[in-house]
């Protein structure tokens, strides 16, 4: 799957319900309205190390808001990879690792606050105990499973394919058709197109395709954003792809997976930037075969997992299981604190207890 740059059974039955998981006290998106009448002070948040998805959606919201009279402001947890400044509004937002202070101020003053494409606050890694003080609304908007308990308003919805097409609804829902402006479609755009694998995920259904034709109808063009984020890779990153398809890869032919695990040095030898590691744990999967991949990076404080898979094999339920983590039933991320041979060899104990699953999955898919 070269595209992608930027996203047991129980679990699978939850993931392919479609309905929002609602807590008991967080009320539906649609009740936000009455809230909303008059301007109000909005900050806007997503999950740190932000891909396509995470900014497009917190930007199109922004820019929506804005046009409604309200004062609303994005903050980023860290820094913006280099191949998604070129959303519209991506130059104005708050980096919390560089800024805390102007970021702290509109914390507190904020009267909303909107949590996209993450549910649980501890995503935001250095912000939150920052957000953990907000006295305001809390709102999430995110298509995750298990959200927190600490949201007023919002809807989690799994099977949506991404936090822009949920977005969109929620403009959509309030009226908010004449007010989608080109800065917003391409924002939006960006994040759809990226969470669904250039729409060859399951997760591509009518409802984003009639998303995509409308905001065509608005002039949008496509072809440039696909450009803008494929095509703009630095020649390291490209150096690196081919070293870790051709010495770091690993096939467990038995469990049809795959594994790519690079080390700190081999990772600072090649010099990358922000955001140029995404999208390689997608390259296994187009081996013949081969239906779950695995791409574990060595970091400075902690070592970093993604997971994908093809089928009914539960990356979720794998990464909440073994390594701290979760996501969707094809995509999650996990982590581990112990050294990378450690972890290594307690990946492939987790591959060996999930080789019968891994292998039941295999022959549904055939």
């Amino acid at each position: 799957m070269p595209e992608q740059r930027p996203s047991g059974d129980s679990f699978i039955l939850i993931f392919r319900i479609n309905k929002p998981f609602l807590q008991a006290h967080m009320r539906p998106l649609k009740e936000l309205s009455t809230l909303l009448a008059s301007p109000k002070k909005i900050l806007i948040t997503h999950h740190y190390n932000p891909d396509a998805d995470a900014l497009g959606s917190t930007l199109g919201l922004a820019h929506y808001l804005q046009s409604q009279g309200h004062h609303a402001v994005v903050i980023s947890p860290n820094t913006i990879p280099d191949f998604l400044m070129w959303m519209p509004g991506a130059n104005e937002v708050l980096i919390y690792d560089q800024q805390s202070q102007a970021a702290n101020i509109v914390i507190d003053a904020a009267e909303i606050h909107f949590s996209l494409d993450y549910n649980h606050l501890s995503r935001t890694q250095s912000m939150f105990a920052k957000l953990q003080e907000f006295t305001g609304v809390r709102v999430l908007i995110d298509h995750h499973l298990f959200p927190d308990s600490g949201f007023d308003y919002g809807n989690s919805i799994p099977t949506k394919s991404s936090t822009c097409e949920m977005v969109y609804d929620f403009i959509m829902e309030n009226g908010g058709d004449d007010a989608i402006s080109m800065s917003i479609a391409r924002c939006l755009y960006a994040g759809v197109m990226t969470d669904t694998g250039s729409f060859k995920f399951p997760s591509t259904t009518a409802s984003v395709h009639a998303m995509v034709a409308r905001l065509m109808d608005k002039g949008l063009q496509p072809s440039k954003i696909h450009q803008d984020i494929f095509d703009t890779y630095g020649e390291n990153r490209l150096r690196f792809l081919g070293f870790v398809l051709s010495e770091k890869m690993q096939i467990f032919p038995e469990s049809h997976a795959a594994i790519i695990s690079v080390s700190r040095e081999e990772l600072s030898r090649f010099q990358l930037k922000t955001g140029d590691t995404e999208g390689i744990v997608n390259y296994p999967l187009s081996i013949q075969n081969i239906l779950f991949s695995t791409f574990i990076s060595e970091r400075d404080a902690e070592i970093r997992m993604s997971f994908r898979s093809k089928g009914h094999f539960d990356v979720n339920q794998f990464a909440r299981t073994y390594f701290q983590g979760g996501g969707h039933a094809n995509a999650a991320g996990g982590k581990s604190h112990l050294p990378l041979d450690i972890t290594l060899e307690n990946y492939r104990k987790a591959l060996s207890e999930n080789q019968t699953q891994l292998q039941k999955c295999f022959q549904e898919l055939s």
